[in-house]
């Protein structure tokens, strides 16, 4: 299986007041494609920042970040903005969702970006409802959809523009327990069936478990790594 994402000597240092923290301390690390990570770890030991850095939402440090054979470390702002609407499809613990669109338009949104006409626009975003089984809501604005759907709308608006990579952040954390497990399986089907590569940050192991493989970071390291059960 090819490497999809590679990380070498990864560092992210912040400046707080008169004093240099680093938040991510040499980091090595290769996912393959169509892999499903579980990304796990305390408060604070880096894991969001891990996150963006690999979604192209930051620029590290020091150290590489090559994504599909991309060096998307070199990259300017502008460029970096460019390959994430490309390549990275992101999941939040909030769906941020537009309230005043409809589920069709919010998935629509990052096609705005591209060269697509109305009409080719408008039938992915169909396709994507479809896939996440939100097909009959289509013209639902979020505040008529449960937390669940509002997810699920989210996770439609990610896969639309068919990326590389899928970027979670806590997807379930503001989920009861049955919807969480629902969009858990979504994810699973998406790399088990269209072989979505998925890093997820989670706090919750039952989440975890849905993972191919865990990873732990602990205070900027990563301490262990350890594969999941298989499903």
């Amino acid at each position: 299986m090819s490497t999809l994402v590679s990380i070498r000597n990864l560092r992210k240092t912040y400046q707080r007041g008169p004093e240099k923290v680093e938040v991510l301390h040499s980091i090595d690390l290769d996912i393959p494609k169509g892999d499903f990570v579980a990304l796990m770890g305390p408060s604070g030991s880096g894991k969001t920042t891990l996150l963006n850095l690999i979604g192209g939402l930051d620029s590290p440090s020091g150290g590489e970040i090559q994504v599909d054979g991309q060096r998307i470390d070199t990259l300017g702002a502008g460029q970096l903005s460019q390959w994430r609407s490309h390549n990275v499809g992101f999941v939040f613990q909030f769906y941020n969702l537009m309230p005043t669109l409809n589920a069709q338009k919010n998935v629509e949104l990052p096609l705005l970006l591209t060269k697509l006409s109305s009409a080719q626009r408008k039938r992915n975003a169909e396709i994507a409802l479809q896939l996440v089984g939100l097909a009959d809501r289509g013209k639902h604005r979020p505040n008529e959809l449960s937390g669940g759907q509002q997810q699920r709308v989210a996770i439609a608006r990610a896969i639309v523009s068919d990326p590389t990579l899928l970027i979670c952040d806590e997807p379930t954390g503001d989920l009861d327990r049955q919807s969480a497990e629902e969009i858990l399986a979504l994810l699973q089907s998406l790399n088990r069936d269209h072989g979505k590569t998925i890093i997820m940050v989670t706090h919750d192991p039952k989440a975890a478990d849905h993972a191919q493989r865990t990873i732990h970071l602990d205070k900027g390291t990563l301490v262990e790594r350890e594969l999941a059960v298989e499903h």
